[in-house]
């Protein structure tokens, strides 16, 4: 840049920029502009502050304008090609990773940003043989082998992508994602013992402490769950605490009523079926007993409820046996599907519960497991579920902390809620694309009495149903 002072500005601007101080970066930057309209040096990184700022239709209008003023450089147009990928516009982030890697082939931070945009245009294949190019200059490259395994897993490899997996697992045993996706990759093989195992293994040698309150619905239970354990003279573990959980020698899952929830499944519009009973006694109160006791509620929501996940010990035995045992029991409305993911929620006596949403599967299995004296409304504490499906093409992530968007579709497609109240052992089986949200939560006081619902996922949205 020509002048002392324009320089001195722009290093002021490009170092606030690297220190995260971006109200100070973009005042400079503009102040640059307004002496140095045209120049791509101050237009390239105002265009990522933009993107860095949520402002993409800014920062793509300053970036689209640098790369066709300049000569092709590989730093701007990975950088054009990422803001491009947040926007969505995958296909041309692609053409734009392919352009700076051609720049720069050794890369392996441009090769790994190529394939993810493969991989979520889905061209497995191609993601494929361009992370087997990479890892052969570096075949050690845990997000590489993570890229492979995904590969491999979109094109139906999953004992190929188990092993990739396996060996992230290897190099870096933290990974929450490596164990994920080799848990997903176990569950397509209906190896669900195998992957509830990994998953408790997981817990047990990554989780050092009690849980902590992050917030005032997590302190409170925390503090039950301590006093509970202490009535009955039990002392936790440090660190991760499994009270029971065990397989059981008899069923788990009760099949009475599977010839019958077939049948409606197959003839209810929408899918949803109410199942009582799901469980056997000896599995109901084998539950209760792990959700009371095991300190596995480490995550907390401000609207009244804690989340108990497979990564952070809700990982059992027992419910690996609930969870293969169902999609046996019903499998006229599971057919082959594997599991997806499995959770639980545990709420406070009068809060608000989980909002509006859908899940991201094809069947949704939500049962509750606490006594049904604990419920002050009989005809309520349970869960809504509107009768109209979310679009196909919503990502259910970011659609579902905008409730107002979803009760405007709600309205504007005349959906009607279907109520299904609590009930202790009672099963709702339905469409996971439904939108639902917990009904309001009046139980006693006590931690006996808060109010447990346990989740299964069935099968993935891409796949279609099983016949």
């Amino acid at each position: 840049m020509d002048g002392v002072d324009l320089q001195a500005l722009y290093n002021q601007a490009t170092t606030a920029h690297r220190q995260g101080d971006l109200a100070g970066a973009e005042q400079a930057y503009l102040h640059l502009l307004s002496l140095a309209p045209n120049n791509p040096q101050i237009r390239h990184p105002l265009g990522v502050l933009r993107a860095q700022q949520g402002r993409v239709a800014e920062a793509l209008a300053l970036l689209e304008g640098v790369v066709a003023q300049v000569p092709p450089d590989a730093g701007l147009l990975k950088d054009y090609a990422l803001v491009l990928a947040g926007a969505g516009r995958n296909q041309e982030a692609l053409a734009a990773f392919d352009r700076a890697l051609s720049l720069r082939p050794s890369d392996l931070e441009l090769a790994q940003l190529r394939i993810e945009a493969l991989l979520r245009l889905r061209r497995h294949a191609e993601a494929l043989a361009a992370t087997d190019h990479a890892l052969a200059l570096s075949p050690q490259n845990v997000i590489l082998l993570h890229q492979r395994g995904l590969a491999l897993a979109g094109l139906g490899r999953h004992a190929d992508a188990e092993a990739c997996f396996s060996r992230v697992l290897q190099l870096k045993p933290d990974s929450e994602a490596a164990l994920f996706e080799r848990g997903t990759t176990l569950a397509a093989q209906h190896r669900i013992g195998e992957w509830f195992s990994s998953f408790h293994a997981f817990a047990q040698g990554q989780i050092k402490t009690e849980p902590s309150g992050s917030n005032k619905v997590l302190t409170r239970h925390n503090a039950e769950q301590q006093a509970w354990l202490q009535e009955r003279g039990i002392s936790p573990r440090p660190g991760l605490h499994i009270e029971g959980g065990a397989r059981l020698e008899s069923r788990a899952v009760n099949p009475v009523n599977a010839e019958d929830a077939a049948r409606q499944w197959h003839e209810n519009i929408p899918q949803l079926v109410v199942v009582d009973n799901l469980l056997t006694d000896e599995a109901l109160a084998a539950l209760r007993l792990f959700c009371l006791g095991s300190t596995v509620w480490r995550t907390g929501y401000d609207s009244g409820y804690l989340g108990a996940f497979p990564e952070h010990g809700f990982s059992a035995p027992l419910l690996a046996q609930i969870a293969e045992e169902f999609r046996s029991v019903f499998s006229g409305i599971c057919g082959t599907l594997p599991l997806k993911y499995v959770w639980a929620f545990k709420y406070d006596s009068t809060m608000d519960g989980v909002h509006i949403h859908a899940d991201d599967a094809l069947v949704n299995v939500n049962f509750w497991i606490t006594p049904d004296e604990a419920n002050l409304d009989p005809e309520s504490g349970g869960l809504l579920v509107w009768d109209v499906p979310a679009p196909r093409n919503w990502d259910f992530t970011k659609f579902a902390s905008d409730q107002a968007a979803i009760r405007d579709f709600l309205a504007r497609n005349q959906a009607k809620a279907i109520t299904v109240p609590h009930k202790a052992n009672r099963a709702v089986i339905f469409d996971s694309e439904l939108l639902h949200q917990t009904n309001k939560v009046r139980f006693k006081e006590g931690y006996d009495n808060r109010r447990i619902n346990v989740t299964l996922l069935y099968g993935e949205r891409s796949t279609g149903m099983a016949d």
